[in-house]
C-alpha cells in the first residue's frame, strides 16, 4: 500500500477511538460504488458478467447494446455498468454514463486493445480524472493483439500518459491477478464492498484486509511508550475483524467483534503483552514489539477468515487451537514497514476458482 493511503488509514483508526463511528465507517465502506466507463463496444457488459459470475448485463457485438446505466445491488453495494461513450446520437446516454461515473468511488475505465487508443479515448480519460475519482485504465481484448500486445501497451501508456492493465473480459485473464489488486490498492476499503458482493474474490481480498491491518498494528506497536499504542492496536483489530465479517455478508456489533478476538487470541492484555514487555529494551525491543504484534494481529485476521468462511462452525476451542498453530508457523518475520505473508505462501494474491452465484 503507498504512503499516503497508510497515513490515511492512520488517521482513520484515530478517529476510530470512538467505538460508534468504527462501525459506522465499516458500514459506509459496504456501501461502496465501482463504475465500469468506456467507449462503445469495449466490452463493459462482458467484463461486468465475468466479475458477477454471471449474465447480468446484456452483450452483443452491436455497439451501444446498452441502454442505460444499469446497476445490479448486493446489499448496499451497486456495481455499474455504463452505456457506451461516443454512439451515434447517444450524447444523453453518455451524460448519464458520466454522471454515474461521478457517483462512483473508483472508477474503471476500459478501453479496446483491437481498437487502439484514440483521441476519444485520452479526452473520456481527462474527464474522469478531472472528477477527482480513482480511476483505473484496463486495456481489454488483449487475446486478439497477443503478438502486438507489448506495443499497444507502450502505445497506450505513451497516448495516455498511465500503464494501462491488461485484460481479457471474456476468458478472465488478468482480471482476479492484476485489476481487482489494483481496485483496492486505488481505493483500499472498496474491498469490503467488493466482498460482499463477489463471493469467489472474498479470500483474495479477505487477505489484502488482513495484511493492512497487521502492517498498521506493527507500525504502531513500534513506538517505544509501553501502553500508549493498545487502544490503537485494539481500535485496528476491531476494525480488521468487522471488515472481514462484512466481506462475508455478516454485520457484527462492536461487542460481538471484541467477544469473537477474545474467543481466539485471549484478552486485551494477553493479546499485547508480549509486545509492550519487549519494549522494555531500547531501540531493538521496540522493532521487536512491531514485529510480535503485526504478526499476532495476522494470525488473527487468518482465523477469522476461517471463521466466516467455514459459516462460523468453528467451535473456540477449534478458533484458538488454529490461533496457537497460525503463530506457530515458521514465516519470514516481518517488520513494522513489511506486511506478513499471507496464508499458503506467495506474495501475490491468489486468483479464486470461479463459482456459479
Amino acid at each position: 500500500m503507498k504512503l499516503p493511503a497508510r497515513l490515511a488509514d492512520l488517521r482513520g483508526l484515530l478517529q476510530a477511538l470512538d467505538w460508534d463511528e468504527l462501525y459506522l465507517a465499516v458500514q459506509r465502506e459496504a456501501a461502496a460504488r465501482l463504475a465500469i466507463v468506456g467507449p462503445v463496444n469495449s466490452g463493459k457488459s462482458t467484463l461486468f458478467n465475468q466479475m458477477m459470475g454471471r449474465r447480468v448485463s446484456p452483450v452483443t457485438a452491436v455497439p451501444g447494446t446498452t441502454q442505460a446505466v444499469l446497476e445490479e445491488r448486493f446489499g448496499p453495494f451497486v456495481l455499474v455498468d455504463t452505456p457506451g461513450f461516443g454512439e451515434v446520437g447517444g450524447m444523453d446516454r453518455a451524460e448519464i454514463a458520466r454522471r454515474a461515473a461521478e457517483e462512483a468511488d473508483v472508477v474503471v475505465l476500459l478501453l479496446d486493445a483491437a481498437a487502439g487508443i484514440r483521441q476519444s479515448d485520452y479526452e473520456v480519460y481527462q474527464s474522469l480524472l478531472a472528477t477527482g475519482l480513482p480511476v483505473i485504465v484496463a486495456l481489454n481484448k488483449i487475446d486478439l493483439v497477443r503478438r502486438e500486445l507489448p506495443a499497444v501497451l507502450e502505445d497506450a501508456r505513451r497516448k495516455l500518459g498511465v500503464a494501462p492493465i491488461p485484460v481479457c473480459a471474456r476468458s478472465g485473464a488478468g482480471v482476479a491477478d492484476r485489476l481487482i489488486p489494483a481496485i483496492v490498492e486505488a481505493h483500499p476499503w472498496i474491498a469490503v464492498a467488493l466482498g460482499r458482493a463477489l463471493p469467489a474474490y472474498r479470500r483474495q481480498l479477505a487477505e489484502r484486509v488482513i495484511r493492512s491491518a497487521a502492517t498498521l498494528n506493527g507500525i504502531i506497536a513500534a513506538q517505544p511508550v509501553p501502553g500508549l499504542d493498545v487502544p490503537f492496536l485494539l481500535a485496528g483489530q476491531v476494525r480488521m475483524v468487522l471488515r472481514i465479517a462484512a466481506i462475508h455478508g455478516e454485520s457484527l456489533s462492536i461487542r460481538h467483534a471484541k467477544e469473537l478476538l477474545t474467543t481466539i487470541a485471549g484478552g486485551v492484555g494477553l493479546r499485547f503483552l508480549a509486545g509492550q514487555l519487549a519494549k522494555i529494551l531500547p531501540g531493538p525491543g521496540w522493532v521487536i514489539a512491531g514485529v510480535v504484534t503485526g504478526l499476532g494481529t495476522w494470525a488473527i485476521g487468518e482465523v477469522a477468515a476461517l471463521y466466516f468462511e467455514t459459516g462460523k462452525r468453528l467451535t473456540p476451542a477449534q478458533l484458538r487451537a488454529r490461533y496457537r498453530q497460525m503463530r506457530r508457523l515458521r514465516r519470514p518475520h516481518p517488520t513494522p514497514a513489511a506486511s506478513p505473508p499471507a496464508a499458503g505462501g506467495g506474495g501475490g494474491a491468489r486468483k479464486p476458482e470461479r463459482t456459479d452465484q
